[in-house]
C-alpha cells in the first residue's frame, strides 16, 4: 500500500477513534436510562417509571437508625455513580415526591444502607430489598452496577424465620393489545432470590375473573384501556401492564 494511502487509513481510523469516544463521553455526561421501581410500606407502590441517572452528591442522615445504636449516618455528603441502583434511586427521588427524604447510612464498610424512602423506614424485621432484572444483589446500593434498561426494584420487605427470605416478586405478562369484551390470557410469574421464576398460583389481576391457576394463567375481559397488575398475599406486587383497545391506550 502506497505511504499516502497508509497515511490516510491511520487517520480515518484516529477520526473514527476520537468520534466514538466523544460519543461516550457525551453519552456518559447525560447519564443512563433504567426502570425503577420502589416499593414501601404495606406493599404500596411509590415509583414505577423510567428515570435518568446520573453522578451526584447525596447527604447521608443521622436520622438513619434503623441498623441500632452507633450505625447511623454522619451526616456527611458522600458521592453516588449514576451507574448504580442507588444512584438510579437518588436521581429518582429528585422528580418523585413520594421518594423523599433518603434516609442513608454510611456507618458501615462494605458501603452505604438505606433506612429509609419516603415515608417508609426499616423496623423490625423489614428492610430494604434490592433486586435487578429480578435478581436480588448480594452488595450495597452503591456498588450494585445497572445498565440502560435495567429493571431495578427497591422494596421494603419483611423476612420471616426459620429461612428469612425475601418475598417473592411478581411479574405480569399480557398483551399489548385486545378486543373491547373480548377474553384474553394474562400470566404471572413469581420471581425468587435467585431470579427463578415459577407460575404463580392465586395471583389476582385487574379485570380478571378469576385468581391464576396452577399454571400461572387467567383470563381478563377489559371494556376500555386498562394498566393490569397482578398481587398476592405475601409476594411484591407486579409491575403495571398497559393493555390497549383498538389503539387506544391508558394514560
Amino acid at each position: 500500500m502506497p505511504r499516502s494511502n497508509s497515511f490516510r487509513l491511520a487517520l480515518a481510523c484516529a477520526l473514527a477513534l476520537s468520534m466514538t469516544l466523544a460519543v461516550t463521553a457525551s453519552a456518559m455526561a447525560k447519564g443512563l436510562q433504567a426502570d425503577l421501581r420502589v416499593i414501601g410500606s404495606g406493599g404500596k407502590v411509590l415509583a414505577e417509571k423510567p428515570v435518568t441517572s446520573a453522578d451526584q452528591s447525596i447527604a447521608t442522615s443521622t436520622k438513619a437508625t434503623c441498623f441500632g445504636p452507633g450505625n447511623s449516618g454522619s451526616g456527611d455528603s458522600v458521592q453516588l455513580k449514576g451507574n448504580t441502583a442507588m444512584g438510579l434511586l437518588a436521581s429518582g427521588a429528585k422528580s418523585t415526591a413520594a421518594l423523599k427524604p433518603l434516609s442513608i447510612t454510611d456507618a458501615f464498610d462494605f458501603g452505604l444502607a438505606v433506612c429509609g424512602i419516603g415515608s417508609s423506614v426499616a423496623k423490625g424485621s423489614s428492610s430494604w430489598y434490592l433486586k435487578i432484572n429480578h435478581k436480588a444483589q448480594l452488595v450495597s446500593g452503591d456498588a450494585a452496577k445497572i445498565k440502560a434498561g435495567d429493571e431495578v426494584l427497591w422494596a421494603l420487605a419483611k423476612t420471616e424465620a426459620p429461612d428469612y427470605t425475601y418475598p417473592d416478586e411478581l411479574v405480569l405478562s399480557a398483551p399489548a393489545s385486545a378486543q373491547p369484551g373480548a377474553e384474553f390470557t394474562v400470566r404471572v410469574w413469581a420471581y425468587d432470590e435467585k431470579g427463578r421464576k415459577t407460575p404463580a398460583e392465586g395471583a389476582k389481576v385487574t379485570g380478571a375473573a378469576a385468581p391464576t391457576g396452577a399454571d400461572g394463567r387467567t383470563t381478563v375481559t377489559l371494556s376500555k384501556p386498562a394498566k393490569l397488575a397482578a398481587k398476592a398475599t405475601g409476594d411484591l406486587p407486579s409491575a403495571k401492564v398497559a393493555v390497549c383497545l383498538e389503539g387506544n391506550c391508558p394514560k
